[in-house]
């Protein structure tokens, strides 16, 4: 059925506060969409999905970089997507092509959204809110990671970030990515072009790139909900995510502070 065991999709949709996020995939164990939001999350087993290039169709869901329309129990609608906004190369850089537990790729950083969704009976409208598409392949999950996203500040500005175990060639290391893009700019820190954790926890993230200078304070929220995830290719995991924890992102470049954000709206996975 596949070539890695299982891959997945990560369609986020923000207004706000009120945020949605679909997670149609297919693995051994069969094929899915999962759905998390402000007040949970829920699990749908769907038929065998067909992909044609970036378009997804399952049951009567639809998925692409251009929106999504949704007919699930107790869910349905739509959501068209503006101009996505692509990195600017594969964040996995060099390791995209060598062996992986996981593979993550980033669709777009950020879209506008229009449309809405209504669930149980109450529309949630996504006019003038904005979007976010990832993906995710391989056989399993980290043992350990921290994962974190958010466009949701006060200016104009996305990141994605993401701390993780690595069993890599008999042996493991610790590897990381991140892509912040602010006014047409994108900074990269990454394993493999050179960056430095300074300090990861659960609270705290800081990392260095020559010039550059990241720091991020979190306060995770205590709404974490479940999710299934991927082992040996079977999704028989489960981690938490939370919709509304709150971040505080400060860049430095030159010693020059580039800015200093905050969001309360941030989403966050934290796995030890």
């Amino acid at each position: 059925m596949l070539n890695r065991k299982f891959e997945g999709w990560y369609y986020k949709h923000q207004l706000h506060d009120d945020v949605i996020a679909f997670i149609p995939g297919r693995a051994e164990s069969g094929a899915f969409i999962q759905m998390i939001y402000s007040d949970g999350s829920r699990q749908f087993d769907m038929p065998e999905p067909s992909v044609r290039g970036d378009t997804i169709r399952m049951g009567g869901c639809l998925f692409s970089p251009r929106g999504c329309k949704i007919d699930l129990p107790g869910v349905s609608g739509e959501i068209l997507y503006g101009k996505n906004t692509p990195l600017h190369s594969d964040i996995m850089g060099p390791f995209r092509f060598m062996p992986m537990e996981c593979r993550h790729g980033v669709v777009s950083m950020a879209h506008t959204l229009s449309g809405g969704l209504t669930v149980d009976g109450v529309y949630h409208s996504f006019d003038g809110g904005i979007g976010y598409i990832e993906k995710d392949s391989g056989t399993s999950f980290p043992s350990s990671y921290q994962w974190l996203q958010c466009n949701d500040f006060a200016e104009p500005c996305s990141i994605m970030a993401s701390i993780a175990h690595i069993p890599f060639c008999g042996s493991s290391f610790t590897g990381f990515i991140c892509a912040i893009v602010r006014e047409g700019r994108e900074y990269r820190f990454a394993t493999y072009n050179g960056a430095r954790i300074l300090a990861a926890d659960e609270a705290h993230i800081r990392l260095s790139l020559k010039r550059l200078l990241l720091e991020i304070d979190v306060t995770p929220s205590h709404s974490f909900h479940p999710l299934q995830a991927p082992v040996c290719g079977r999704m028989t995991g489960t981690v938490r995510e939370s919709t509304n924890a709150k971040i505080n992102m400060r860049l430095w470049e030159g010693g020059k502070r580039v800015c200093d954000l905050r969001s309360s709206c941030a989403a966050y996975e934290y796995v030890r």
